[in-house]
């Protein structure tokens, strides 16, 4: 089909990135939680190269095309995405140090160069240099008889040159700083110099009896996508955990140095390096802001958003969490409502209660302290049958998730390693309890987020808890199908990826765009991609149909375009947290039907992951959700609005979010 149906989805991530540097920019918010998104900003241009581009890098070396329908070459869209991502590199690190890091110093927070201490810092720096720092330092000089050394995804890097001045020949040399350092050294309350500078500082030390020219910090970003094949892997654990090995070592993809670089330097290292000349970036010091988040996470109230604490009141404490959800479906939405007295409670219940049989879970991604990992495992010793489904292919959590199966197994669980061939990406828990008249009976709990209690605090996700015997039945089945293969591919209350979601999504969408202008379609997900659903979408719009579409980041579909999608509005909010659930609305009034889930409308979702949806059955639930729906598309909500040309425009209005903080304060649960 023609590439103008869709927006490129690199250039689409780096405008969603760019809205996430605009609430840095925004000085309406508090300053700390500015600090916050200019982290963000920097770790999720971190993985958008690690991952994105060096997909991007990979197919243009292997010939290969583009995913999607999309015409255009890799390298065109690879000098694109390179050229946008540059310009927005170099606003971000201009942000910080001509105005954060002012504003910062006004508040009483500095973050110092090593010539701004006072004599007394710099000697208590110098004892901390000798008995911390310098230990772990290896300075790695190269010469005829040591090579270039290698260079780690991530690191921070003091390029040093040196000369001997008995010989008066001149040496490259490469200082790794430590990562498991802090990336800002406190000297003073709320006073901060970069480790880098401390390091620099005490260079001399590092090479006695030679004299350091100059020196310049560099980072350097490889790919870190991980390729397993299952089908010859017998040991999908084992072979993991060699791949992380392995990770290490993979194709630099961006250089990112200080600007004050001298030209001869930058070209030892680009061409040691091998890394393309587009994918160098010359920026203000210091680099690596991702490191930030410890800046941010200072606990100074009046510099962050009012103190927010969850509503614990959607499974009343003073009744057992079964008999509240065997009466009644109940809904939540975090982090308006407590992940820890919800989801945690529920499974800490089942593990402690007699009458608990089985718990089947699956986990995608969890904290490093999980309380949901302990009570698996309590049960486990219990004697109660738990089976866990983990996800080892999680990206950026192979190495928890591995640490957390080993555990559960020696724990006494059943742990199945996902699904060969694809991704375990659904959210789902069920219980299996003898009654009090000896029957059994199911509870589930169905997410649109990860079973994770830290990323629960700020993530915006819903949970439905139901004792419902269909979606017992259906939750059933596809525990049996990801742990021994069946092959059902019916189910009442779910539509499940790949087998059933995108052509279920599909056929609601052309049912709506059967009913004309008395149809409606509206979305909420973190992406929308795949040209199958955005087709299906232009067909709707063109049949009259109203299509409203909440989208966090991603965004391939065309708005606004007349005779093709005059009917489509598009809106993206971002703010104090990550807008993270994913609703499926078709229809209007008491014909509404609405899904929730684990999918967004991407490849890899729909093509490469078990996924699921639910149909959300109780009246109430479905009222409230095509409010908060209404809410996110409102005129006067503030959000940022897509044109059919892929440029987003920020629109004031009512915070959305806010306003679920003090709805949650102020009302019961449905």
């Amino acid at each position: 089909m023609d590439q103008q149906l869709y927006l490129d989805r690199e250039e689409s991530w780096i405008r969603f990135n760019e809205r996430v540097l605009e609430l840095a920019e925004d000085e309406t918010i508090p300053l700390l939680d500015r600090v916050r998104f200019t982290a963000i900003f920097a770790s999720n241009l971190d993985e958008f190269f690690m991952v994105r581009v060096a997909n991007l890098m990979q197919r243009q070396a292997a010939g290969f095309p583009l995913e999607g329908d999309s015409v255009r070459l890799p390298e065109q869209v690879l000098e694109n995405t390179l050229r946008l991502a540059g310009e927005q590199t170099v606003r971000h690190a201009r942000l910080f140090s001509e105005r954060l890091n002012g504003e910062l110093a006004a508040n009483g927070i500095e973050i110092l160069r090593w010539k701004e201490l006072s004599d007394a810092e710099r000697e208590s720096l110098a004892d901390l240099f000798r008995k911390r720092i310098y230990p772990v330092l290896t300075p790695l000089v190269v010469d005829p008889a040591h090579p270039f050394p290698f260079i780690s995804g991530l690191s921070l890097n003091l390029a040093v040159l040196i000369s001997d001045p008995s010989t008066e020949t001149s040496m490259f040399a490469r200082v790794k700083v430590p990562p498991l350092l802090p990336r800002f050294l406190a000297t003073g309350p709320h006073r901060f110099v970069p480790i880098e500078d401390v390091i620099a500082a005490h260079l001399s030390d590092l090479f006695g009896g030679l004299d350091v020219v100059e020196h310049h910090l560099f980072r350097v970003t490889r790919i870190r996508d991980l390729e397993v094949d299952e089908d010859i892997t017998g040991n999908l654990l084992q072979a993991m955990e060699r791949e992380l090995l392995k990770r290490r070592f993979e194709p630099a993809v961006r250089l990112e140095v200080e600007e004050s670089i001298s030209a001869d330097v930058l070209d030892r290292l680009v061409t040691e390096l091998g890394v393309s000349s587009l994918a160098v970036y010359r920026l203000p010091s210091p680099l690596d802001l991702a490191g930030l988040g410890v800046i941010a996470d200072l606990n100074i109230g009046e510099l962050r958003y009012p103190a927010f604490v969850p509503s614990t009141r959607a499974l009343p404490r003073e009744s057992s969490v079964f008999a509240t959800i065997a009466e009644r479906d109940i809904l939540v939405q975090h982090p308006y409502d407590s992940f820890a007295a919800s989801v945690e409670r529920l499974i800490e219940e089942a593990a402690e209660d007699p009458r608990v049989l089985a718990i089947k879970q699956t986990l995608y991604r969890t904290g490093g302290q999980s309380p949901l990992v302990d009570a698996l495992i309590d049960a486990a010793e219990a004697g109660k049958q738990v089976v866990v489904v983990v996800e080892i292919k999680a990206r950026f959590d192979e190495r928890a998730n591995i640490t957390w199966a080993r555990k559960l197994e020696q724990a006494g669980c059943h742990v199945v390693y996902g699904y060969v061939g694809l991704k375990t990406h659904c959210k789902m828990a069920m219980i299996v309890r003898e009654e009090a008249d000896g029957s059994l009976r199911r509870y589930c709990h169905i997410g649109t987020g990860n079973y994770h209690p830290t990323t629960a605090r700020f993530y915006e996700d819903f949970g439905l808890f139901t004792a419902d015997p269909a979606v017992g039945e259906d939750v059933t089945a596809l525990f049996n199908h990801l742990t021994g293969y069946s092959r059902t591919q019916s189910y009442e209350r779910l539509l499940v990826g790949p087998e059933t979601l995108r052509n279920g999504i599909v056929a609601r969408i052309d049912e709506q765009a059967g009913l004309g202008p008395a149809g409606q379609v509206q979305f909420k997900s973190n992406a929308l991609v795949d040209e199958v659903v955005i087709d299906a979408l232009y067909r709707a719009s063109q049949a009259g149909v109203r299509v409203d579409l909440w989208i966090r980041g991603i965004c391939a579909i065309r708005p606004g375009v007349p005779g093709l999608s005059d009917n489509i509005r598009v809106h993206s909010i971002l703010g104090r947290f990550l807008e993270h659930s994913r609703i499926y609305s078709f229809g209007s009034g008491d014909a509404t039907e609405v899904w929730i889930g684990s999918a967004d409308m991407m490849h890899r979702n729909l093509d490469r992951r078990v996924e699921l949806v639910v149909r959300v059955a109780d009246p109430g639930h479905i009222r409230r959700l095509s409010r908060l729906m209404e809410l996110g598309m409102d005129d006067g909500t503030s959000s940022w609005r897509l044109d059919g040309d892929g440029g987003w425009t920020r629109k004031p209005g009512a915070d959305l979010q806010e306003a679920l903080v003090r709805e949650r304060r102020a009302k019961p649960d449905d």
